[in-house]
């Protein structure tokens, strides 16, 4: 599993990486998942359609891998760790702030509660874990889902970011041979603790803290990068890729009336993670070829580039409509309420992404660029 003295790490972390628009464009679709699946709490579908909407929490899956896979596909020499914390940062922290603040207006309130409302009594300290992207350790939903609460997917990305530049140590001086064998390991990491779960409901395994148990996903996305970096060049049509996913959706819809189904009633995440593998690694693969992808075109990637924003402020303008107008009876007519609501998620996105996200990163990145620079002159 060791690389061949023609293939140094050094040189293939040198050479430029081309951008990857098709999972751009692909990561807009996942965020769109999500959205389904909030859209529920306010106005939902009637009929089987909903329980594939159900199934939109997938979509935070697709982040998990792709967020492993982007990072070491991007990864170049000489970052030092404290310039790359301080990049991710500055990639998510700013806009999380400024969503946080918007969010707490819709779900906290200093009045009284009526039963059954989604408010939440004003607490300062359990909002002050949400501001250090703490609140997805604790177990208690309450504290999971504090402040803006699509924001717990903050905790888990941070504690990716805290690991990536220690798990490159022991991933970069592999081969693609070896990486595939650490992207296998993070399958059977992420079977064998959900079977552990399933048959002892009981024991310590159900308590690990959840950033924890999604790592699996995160290291698949870093070994499949870094196999492809290392020359693997897989021959899959993205046809499969997102046919894999496809499939494990309808598997898990199934199985909520067959129980023959029962492996995708049970595995239902960790079949989905395969098929983000699957379709990540199809769509760079056709990309690397020379040829356009459907998920290409120029709206799905500027979607996709606003995608983060997106996913941060779509919740707390559904829950707001959801406050304003009450909860809506199923009804196909709902779907005025999909366009309505998608639409205005849409232009807060775009100017969260235009007059925060980019322009702050881009200021932060400068200023520490700058910095490096500066100790490096004195050195």
């Amino acid at each position: 599993m060791t690389r061949t003295a023609s293939a140094p790490t050094s040189a293939i972390l040198a050479e430029a990486t081309p951008r990857l628009d098709a999972l751009t464009g692909l990561r807009w679709w996942a965020a769109f998942l999500v959205f389904l699946f909030h859209m529920r709490v306010f106005a939902p579908i009637p009929g089987p359609l909903t329980v594939v909407f159900d199934q939109g929490y997938l979509g935070v899956t697709f982040f998990f891998v792709l967020s492993g896979f982007v990072l070491t596909w991007s990864m170049r020499p000489g970052v030092s760790n404290s310039t790359f914390y301080w990049r991710r940062f500055a990639r998510i922290w700013p806009s999380h702030m400024v969503a946080l603040l918007i969010a707490i207006p819709v779900f906290y309130t200093v009045g009284q509660i009526p039963e059954g409302s989604f408010l939440k009594p004003f607490d300062l300290g359990i909002l002050l874990l949400s501001v250090v992207l703490l609140q997805g350790w604790a177990a208690n939903p309450t504290i999971v889902f504090s402040g803006n609460p699509a924001a717990w997917t903050l905790t888990v990305e941070a504690l990716f970011y805290a690991m990536h530049p220690w798990l490159s140590r022991v991933l970069l001086p592999l081969a693609k041979r070896g990486a595939l064998l650490v992207a296998l390991g993070a399958m059977i990491w992420a079977f064998g603790y959900r079977a552990g779960v399933l048959v002892w409901p009981e024991s310590w395994l159900a308590h690990v803290p959840m950033p924890v148990t999604r790592v699996p996903e995160f290291l698949l996305g870093m070994a499949l990068a870094w196999a492809m970096r290392s020359g693997w060049r897989p021959r899959l049509h993205p046809f499969l890729g997102i046919g894999a996913l496809a499939v494990v959706v309808l598997g898990i819809v199934v199985a909520t009336v067959r129980p023959a189904f029962w492996v995708f009633a049970y595995f239902g995440n960790e079949l989905f993670t395969v098929a983000v593998g699957v379709a990540i690694v199809s769509l760079a693969a056709w990309t690397l070829s020379g040829r356009r992808s459907l998920f290409e075109t120029r709206w799905e990637v500027k979607l996709g580039e606003w995608s983060f924003a997106f996913y941060l402020i779509h919740a707390t303008v559904i829950y707001f409509a959801l406050r304003i107008f009450g909860y809506q009876e199923p009804s196909w007519r709902n779907l005025l309420w999909f366009a309505a609501v998608l639409a205005v998620d849409l232009v807060l996105a775009w100017a969260l992404h235009h007059f925060v996200e980019r322009p702050v990163e881009k200021r932060m990145r400068r200023w520490k660029d700058a910095r490096d620079r500066a100790r490096t002159s004195t050195v």
